[in-house]
């Protein structure tokens, strides 16, 4: 399983709260004794560094929240070190950008390297490379590192600790008649409405986050729990099955493999437009996108780029990887099949983008 923690679990008034990462160190290692193989995606680097350099608040600029994360990150790894190594568990650091998930190599490289430290008994820890990443690179929110990490190593659950227990019909913290939803379903439209309603005071995101990370794991038939990680055995109760936070429901299907990592860590490059016939074929017979059904090719991309796919009304249905390059395509669309090699002087393939490399987001 995946656990996410997250920074306003491990702070207190602003402060790294150091005895609560020791607690659920023990928590988590007592669920590795159990037979359970854990990956954690931890926060707290920054709000360490930034406790450690003493200064007065959390930077605002780029370069500030880099180097607090660069020297809190040292700091981070080293106390679930030593706080594992109390109960005879080995943590082990692996720090991750985008760009690490959304080339193919890298991706697989990752996960090799997780399932030979998982194999070893070992705990990941992982974080997002903040000392180094720019915008360009940046998952963006640990929430979605956890998300995309479920996909990488296969997991079976997600559970993400977070400051309050659960997702609510509204902020608890403002809101005297918000109740917490004990099984929700992501897709819901009042769900989601309600998280974006919910933020942390410390962390870079909300429960909007958390929900869609959760939402994620769906897609890849894994459920989810949304939990108070300031809770004494959460774990615990949570493996148990018992009523702690919320649980999100799994998907029916489970995208597994490619089409996993097409659907989420891949970054579209450009935009295929097609017409209805199109969409219909792709959505009701799983067909093969043909160049007689694109309409409109938008951006720069290059052959075997993942390209989003919409339909005439800009509605984003699919993602797929092209086989050829925006410029080419440009060329041959509204074309018949057998028209491409008298256009183009060549013909990779008869398909814009293969059945088998595309996957319906919508």
């Amino acid at each position: 399983m995946v656990v996410k923690i997250g920074s306003g679990v491990l702070t207190r008034d602003g402060r790294f709260a150091g005895a609560v990462l020791s607690r659920l160190a023990r928590e988590l290692a007592e669920a590795r004794a159990a037979g359970r193989q854990l990956v954690v995606v931890s926060s707290g680097a920054i709000a360490l560094g930034v406790d450690v350099l003493g200064l007065p608040r959390r930077p605002r600029d780029i370069a500030g929240l880099q180097a607090a994360a660069a020297v809190g990150q040292a700091r981070l790894v080293d106390r679930w070190s030593r706080a594992f190594g109390r109960h005879g568990a080995l943590a082990a650091q692996v720090l991750l950008t985008h760009a690490d998930l959304h080339a193919r190599t890298r991706y697989l490289a990752a996960r090799h390297t997780l399932g030979r430290l998982l194999l070893q008994g070992t705990i990941p820890v992982i974080n997002e490379n903040d000392s180094v990443a720019v915008e360009e690179i940046r998952v963006g929110d640990n929430d979605l590192l956890a998300g995309l990490v479920t996909g990488l190593v296969g997991a079976d659950l997600l559970v993400l600790l977070t400051d309050i227990d659960g997702v609510y019909t509204g902020d608890p913290r403002v809101d005297r008649e918000a109740r917490r939803l004990p099984v929700i379903d992501p897709a819901d439209p009042a769900v989601r409405a309600a998280a974006r309603r919910t933020r942390s005071a410390v962390g870079t995101g909300g429960m909007a986050t958390k929900v869609r990370a959760a939402a994620m794991a769906a897609d890849l038939g894994v459920p989810a729990v949304i939990a108070g990680g300031r809770r004494r055995g959460v774990l615990a109760r949570v493996l148990a099955g018992e009523d702690e936070g919320t649980l999100v429901r799994a998907g029916p299907a489970r995208l597994t493999g490619r089409k996993g990592w097409l659907a989420h860590a891949t970054r579209p490059k450009g935009r295929v437009v097609v017409d209805a016939g199109a969409r219909r074929a792709l959505e009701e017979r799983h067909s093969s996108l043909l160049p007689s059904g694109v309409r409109a090719v938008e951006g720069r991309f290059d052959e075997g780029d993942p390209v989003a796919v919409a339909d005439e009304a800009g509605a984003v249905f699919a993602v797929g990887l092209t086989s050829y390059g925006a410029d080419a395509l440009r060329r041959i669309a509204g074309r018949r099949t057998s028209e491409i090699a008298g256009i183009l002087g060549f013909r990779t393939l008869d398909e814009v983008i293969h059945r088998d490399d595309l996957v319906l987001t919508g």
